[in-house]
């Protein structure tokens, strides 16, 4: 991933600005630590740091078009860009770089070309013939972006919120799928698929259809010119990532450059359920498996930094990224610039083990859509800013264009949690990848039962958080929490901890108002307490809420799951308490 800062209409043009800018730009460098540019027209800015994945050598922002005319700072992956280029065969292209089509798709269609796109992406555009611009962001979210407003009536727009909160006296998350113009002033929603207004489905479901849409997705990401692997917990989404991988790399580019033996990431602490299924995985796939050890301690210093960088006090965003941010420094001390994760199916699918209580499938699906709408501001925050902070891009095929149209247009029937069925969560995405006769995973691994990723990395992990903030938040602050901190109040010392961190690095009303707001309820969602009463109790947000359902929900003895008994003496071994 890259980091962009755009200054428009600033009405100062001064070689001070300039320096300013540049020094704003700055704040972004660990997103693309490969090489830095700022291009100047009038009282526009447009500044960019370049973490260079395909087209290292040429493929420098900002770009051009052929009389640089219309200029543009981009960060993301526009996966079909070589189809889109031959249907520009009018114009001629600089570089080898993916994001050049956005500046000739716009001299060609306008504003009107955003989803022709294929990708990921967060730009800026400028068109110097009539001082115009445009900014989008993707789809879902997965690169993160900004917009602020400075007094003089300059419009910002930043990668991270670092590069603009000192300068605007208001700003706010630029919303996923939408473009703001100069023209209109305003931000307009670009994407527009069936299912975000939350209409039921009704296609059947056909297993094959979903296999074939989800290897695409996997596949059009290997589009890479450094070192790549994948993120593997040994949870069903990263394997099943790793497997397609593995399976389809011969005769790609990647494979051209790099061999076809896949490189797989773990983190954990020393015995984590994660570190021993990620281990299982990487044997029966073959990867050249590296596993990564960090203490409590290793995670609790880093805490700092990780909020500085992920930009939020969401206590299960914190959790879950501290680990992510240790391992993407080490992955990038190995040489690799790009990895492949599993963000995304548990919204698509109803993954999340509250779904059980799912009353109907209208509401199944209405939940799940309602997750994916929130995906910016959880995991894909966390998937790109915990990787970004060490100069290493994630990149996510559950949350393909494509995949997200069959997954989304599935009878959510056949998703709904069953099981006098035999259907666990996402058995519509098991029963896809459930090959008898070429098997992708062993069953223990394709049916293994979803672990919070900060209780998979190790159960003494959020202890440990736990006690520490206990050491640094006092009761007597608790009593006072709804005075200091009157919107998103701290339901708990950890919460509150994470807050006082926050505020120190970004104190702005709109920097507080960019995180969700909104009680912190089990399983993260007010939902879940509708679906079951019993969960409002439970003031820690994690999946943890859930233990009673993830222990016991099946029978223990059915050969193709997890063994419910195992999982429960490995959760009584770990000091918790469980509820039955």
């Amino acid at each position: 991933m890259c980091g962009i800062l755009a200054v428009l209409g600033c009405s100062d043009d001064s070689r001070a600005k300039r320096a300013r800018v540049l020094e704003l730009s700055r704040r972004l460098k660990h997103r693309g630590p490969d090489w830095s540019g700022l291009y100047q027209h009038g009282d526009c800015f447009l500044a960019h740091q370049r973490l260079a994945i395909v087209d290292p050598a040429s493929g420098d922002q900002p770009l051009y078009n052929e009389d640089e005319t219309i200029v543009v700072t981009a960060n993301g992956e526009i996966y079909n860009h070589e189809e889109l280029r031959k249907r520009l065969p009018g114009h001629r292209f600089r570089t080898g770089s993916d994001c050049e089509v956005i500046a000739h798709l716009y001299e060609e269609y306008g504003e009107g070309f955003m989803d022709m796109l294929d990708g990921i992406f967060s730009f800026v555009l400028l068109d110097t013939r009539d001082g115009s611009f445009i900014a989008a962001r993707d789809a879902i979210g997965i690169t993160p972006l900004y917009i602020g407003w400075g007094l003089e009536g300059s419009v910002w727009i930043s990668s991270e919120m670092k590069g603009l909160n000192d300068e605007c006296k208001r700003f706010e998350v630029f919303p996923p799928g939408h473009m703001y113009t100069s023209k209109g002033g305003s931000h307009e929603r670009w994407y527009k698929p069936p299912w975000y207004v939350e209409a039921i489905p009704s296609a059947p479901y056909d297993p094959l259809v979903l296999r074939e849409a989800f290897e695409k997705a996997v596949i059009k990401r290997l589009m890479t010119d450094v070192p790549f692997g994948v993120l593997l917990s040994g949870g069903l989404d990263s394997s099943l990532v790793a497997a397609v991988i593995c399976r389809h790399m011969a005769g790609t580019r990647a494979a051209e450059q790099w061999g076809t033996q896949l490189h797989s990431f773990c983190v954990g602490l020393e015995g984590s359920p994660d570190l021993k299924a990620a281990k299982d995985v990487a044997d029966h796939l073959g990867t050249v498996h590296h596993e990564f050890h960090f203490t409590v301690q290793d995670g609790i210093d880093a805490i700092e930094d990780v909020i500085y960088h992920t930009e939020t006090y969401d206590v299960t965003t914190i959790r879950a990224s501290t680990p992510m941010f240790l391992m993407s420094r080490k992955i990038k001390a190995m040489g690799v610039k790009m990895v492949i994760s599993g963000e995304g199916s548990d919204e698509l699918f109803g993954g999340y083990l509250y779904f059980h209580k799912a009353p109907n499938k209208e509401e199944f699906h209405r939940e799940t859509c309602r997750k994916i709408k929130a995906l910016h501001q959880y995991d894909c925050l966390r998937a790109n800013k915990a990787t970004s902070a060490w100069g290493v891009e994630a990149r996510v095929p559950f949350l393909d264009k494509g995949f997200i149209d069959v997954a989304m247009g599935i009878d959510p029937e056949w998703k709904m949690i069953k099981p006098d069925l035999g259907r666990i969560e996402k058995w519509v995405l098991r029963k896809a990848f459930d090959d008898e006769a070429k098997p992708y995973l062993p069953k223990h691994i394709l049916y293994r039962q979803k672990e919070q990723f900060s209780d998979g990395v190790g159960y003494s992990w959020i202890d440990g958080l736990k006690a520490h903030a206990a050491e640094h938040v006092s009761d007597k602050m608790m009593q006072h929490a709804e005075h200091v901190y009157p919107y998103n109040t701290p339901a708990t010392k950890e919460a509150y901890y994470y807050r006082m961190i926050f505020e120190s690095f970004f104190p702005q009303n709109s920097a507080r108002l960019t995180v969700p707001g909104g009680p912190s309820v089990a399983c993260s969602t007010a939902k879940a307490v509708e679906w079951d009463a019993r969960w409002s109790k439970n003031v820690d947000p994690s999946g943890r809420a859930a233990v009673g359902v993830h222990a016991s929900a099946y029978d223990p003895t059915a050969p193709s799951l997890l063994d419910a008994k195992h999982r429960m003496t490995e959760v009584k071994a770990s000091g918790l308490t469980v509820s039955t």
